[in-house]
């Protein structure tokens, strides 16, 4: 697993963003940090990564989006807050998640540029994701081993309306709520800062 610093202003409140498969910053480089620094842990190849980076922080909540919803769950990290959006702790899943026959489907066929027109809605402009092609097909392959802690509680989820990538049906019978936001799979662009998540 790797990290990156989206801000590092010796702020006492940090955001660890658990991203999406396949991604980088690029589709929440326009959120305004505010009053919070903000790490994004991402690139679930492996899921080494050395917890002593975010020692330091008085409070520390969680923003976890997609595939990092079930990949946040597996560390133990006290929050003040948890948020899942479009995610839920079984993503690959005939019920919860995305179907497995599916998934097996997009690791022998990986078409990245579809999978990001399928995430979008129309009317935005699709950024270009600096990773590697053969990087996130093993990335794909890695994350089909892994499991959620299923104990893992979050106390804020958003659900869009139109998710094109796991299921809104899916998300809704997982979490038990109804769809709250009008977007696809990637929502980040209905929202301008960080706060606006937690």
């Amino acid at each position: 697993m790797k990290y990156k610093w989206l801000n590092k202003e010796n702020n006492n409140k940090l955001i660890i963003f658990f991203n999406g498969w396949g991604m980088d910053e690029s589709i929440v480089k326009h959120l305004e940090f505010g009053c919070y620094d903000v790490i994004m842990f991402y690139d679930y190849n492996d899921l080494n990564i050395d917890l002593n980076i975010i020692s330091g922080y008085d409070t520390k909540y969680l923003t976890a989006w997609s595939m990092g919803v079930m990949i946040a769950s597996k560390f133990n990290i006290e929050y003040a807050s948890k948020t899942a959006i479009n995610g839920t702790l079984k993503p690959i899943d005939d019920k919860y998640g995305i179907l497995p026959k599916i998934y097996d489907l997009t690791i022998k066929r990986l078409n990245v540029n579809k999978f990001m027109k399928q995430m979008f809605e129309q009317d935005e402009n699709i950024p270009e994701i600096n990773r590697n092609y053969e990087n996130q097909r093993k990335e794909l392959k890695a994350i089909k081993t892994y499991s959620a802690n299923l104990d893992f509680k979050y106390n804020k989820v958003i659900i869009s309306s139109n998710d094109k990538i796991i299921p809104t049906s899916a998300q809704v019978r997982f979490w038990n709520i109804t769809p709250n936001i009008e977007a696809g799979h990637c929502p980040f662009y209905h929202y301008k800062t960080w706060g606006e998540l937690l």
